[in-house]
């Protein structure tokens, strides 16, 4: 299936595994880019000494030549940095979960790389269209992680209609009829998470899967007790902890967390804080929740590296709630693309029936 996004990046699917913190690592991202998709390794939760160590084995685990991407902080420190170590490594796509500036776009498009941000709403996919980004993964409300509150159905036909790069659709999708779905509104591919999460690939741990396999819809909630954005996860005893738990306690919580987060990262208090304060910069945010936001990728490892759901968070799409097995990402690439194949075929044979003359 050839569409606007398979050419410009050369992928043989339209369908892309996100870079999920902890989660999308080089063996996860070389299982999901073997297949066919754009695999998509989470650089944020990496030194820049190893995410040039992961690239490197990516490469090694696939045909030379295989394109797969880097997801970027935008507002990291050292971004510039991340960004000249991906061209001088070659690699293909560099995606952002927050818009990159003009400068970091023109600097890596220069150099060959082709930039794909996510966004979440009209006017963020309409700015960096116009800064020249090569195309957009949209994310609907029922995605995991940091998410808004507009259903993908809704968002992706409006971005669609205002810019003229292709769109990547993500948020529920898990299967080929989501595909299909997708590309009857305009998108050129799509995007999953959580589908990729729960694979054989995927260096979670088995009772973390587990959580997540046994997982209904409505035990997906959107809460902002973690770190006072809006955050789609398993809802757990810690989610409900916190948010029963007055500002006091919450804090005092959040220290306990914090300190103990901090021995497994190394990070000083005082760089903690700033992080927090950071994500603070225009947010109506407790203290807990900047201690939480602190170490929100320290709370994600708890649960996606150590296996400890009870003193971690577990990100996750809506869609974890029709989710049942665990195939490779081979196996996986594979159903969909014949699952949408057989969705196609479907709707030719409706056109079909309607285009028949009329009996007698």
């Amino acid at each position: 299936m050839r569409t606007a996004f398979t050419e410009l990046v050369g992928v043989e699917h339209p369908v892309v595994q996100t870079g999920m913190g902890w989660v999308a690592g080089p063996r996860l991202v070389s299982g999901a880019a073997g297949a066919g998709a754009l695999g998509i390794l989470a650089s944020a939760t990496m030194t820049l000494d190893q995410l040039r160590a992961a690239v490197r084995e990516v490469k090694a685990r696939t045909p030379e030549g295989t394109p797969f991407g880097v997801n970027l902080r935008a507002d990291a420190g050292d971004a510039v940095e991340r960004a000249q170590l991906i061209i001088d490594e070659g690699v293909r796509v560099a995606s952002f979960a927050l818009a990159p500036s003009k400068e970091l776009i023109g600097r890596l498009k220069d150099a060959g790389v082709v930039v794909i941000p996510s966004i979440g709403a009209r006017r963020h996919a309409e700015k960096v269209a116009a800064w020249g980004a090569d195309a957009v993964i949209v994310q609907g409300g029922e995605g995991g992680g940091h998410t808004g509150d507009v259903a993908t159905t809704v968002l992706l036909p409006q971005v669609v209609d205002a810019v003229d790069i292709p769109v990547i659709a993500a948020g529920g999708f898990s299967d080929g009829r989501g595909l299909v779905a997708a590309l009857s509104y305009g998108a050129a591919g799509i995007a999953m998470g959580t589908r990729f999460l729960l694979t054989s690939d995927s260096t979670v741990p088995d009772a973390v899967k587990a959580e997540y396999l046994k997982a209904t819809v409505k035990d997906v909630t959107v809460t902002t007790a973690v770190d006072g954005l809006p955050h789609r996860m398993l809802r757990t005893e810690l989610v409900d902890s916190l948010e029963r738990a007055g500002r006091t306690r919450a804090l005092v919580r959040a220290v306990r967390h914090a300190a103990g987060f901090r021995k497994l990262s190394g990070l000083r208090w005082s760089q903690m804080v700033r992080d927090g304060l950071a994500m603070k910069h225009g947010k109506d945010l407790s203290w807990s929740q900047v201690l939480l936001a602190a170490n929100t990728p320290m709370l994600l490892k708890a649960s996606m590296v150590e296996g400890r759901t009870d003193l971690g968070v577990m990100a996750s799409g809506q869609v974890a709630g029709v989710i049942d097995d665990l195939p490779s990402c081979a196996e996986l690439v594979s159903r969909v693309m014949a699952e949408a194949q057989q969705a196609i075929e479907a709707l030719e044979a409706l056109h079909s029936l309607r285009t028949l003359p009329p009996p007698g």
